[in-house]
């Protein structure tokens, strides 16, 4: 939901925008709404797949990398499985695209700005969450990493860290009142984040008017982290 919402919004800015997903019945429905959008379906945790893909598309001088897996699990039974596949989505695929698209940047000469889509539970402890909110902590640092290393070629690299999000997914997992009062209560604005919440704090750190911010992870969480 948060990614559609950020191709759309950035092509109704007068962008150029590729979609990446690895359903391609959701790129399909995306071209449909808005058929100025470029899509690649491909599987992130192909690493070969993605270079080849992402090659002959390029190149590109901003990026959002939001695709993610929630494998939720009490931490006495993480399997190898749930711990690889969230690995290689959570972090290494952001890792692997961000090389990609910074070399090309670099390459091109221009600056640039990447935004990790990251979340609350990379800042604080959730239960079932051992794997997911680890994943989103190493997406944290890696993305203090590459400002760091990247800002000399003037790429900037920050976070975006929403609380629950309203997508359709979002609704549907968090439909029970007696599960999403223990989170709202812990949130001081009271509500859940809307999708248009996260994509207005992704496309304020691609613009200009937040040229002097890298490294940084935007709390979009209603305060959850002060409460």
């Amino acid at each position: 939901g948060i990614g559609r919402a950020v191709a759309v919004a950035l092509s109704a800015a007068g962008a150029r925008v590729t979609a990446l997903s690895r359903t391609a019945a959701d790129l399909e429905s995306l071209r449909r709404e808005c058929p100025a959008i470029e899509t690649l379906c491909v599987e992130l945790a192909d690493w070969e797949a993605v270079e080849a893909a992402l090659g002959a598309a390029g190149p590109f001088e901003l990026l959002v990398n939001n695709a993610a897996v929630a494998e939720l699990q009490p931490f006495l039974q993480v399997t190898r499985s749930a711990l690889q596949r969230s690995l290689d989505v959570n972090f290494g695929a952001v890792l692997h695209v961000s090389q990609i698209v910074a070399r090309q940047m670099i390459a091109q000469g221009v600056p640039g700005a990447i935004v990790n889509v990251s979340s609350q539970a990379s800042k604080r402890a959730l239960r079932d969450h051992a794997v997911y909110c680890s994943t989103k902590s190493a997406l944290d640092m890696l993305s203090k990493v590459m400002a760091m290393e990247l800002g000399p070629h003037k790429i900037r690299v920050n976070t975006v860290n929403p609380t629950v999000v309203m997508t359709d997914m979002g609704r549907i997992n968090w439909s029970d009142p007696e599960k999403s009062a223990a989170m709202i209560n812990r949130i001081p604005l009271g509500k859940f984040a809307e999708v248009d919440d996260v994509v207005n704090g992704i496309l304020f750190l691609l613009s200009d008017k937040s040229a002097m911010t890298t490294g940084s992870s935007l709390m979009i969480d209603g305060g959850f982290l002060v409460s």
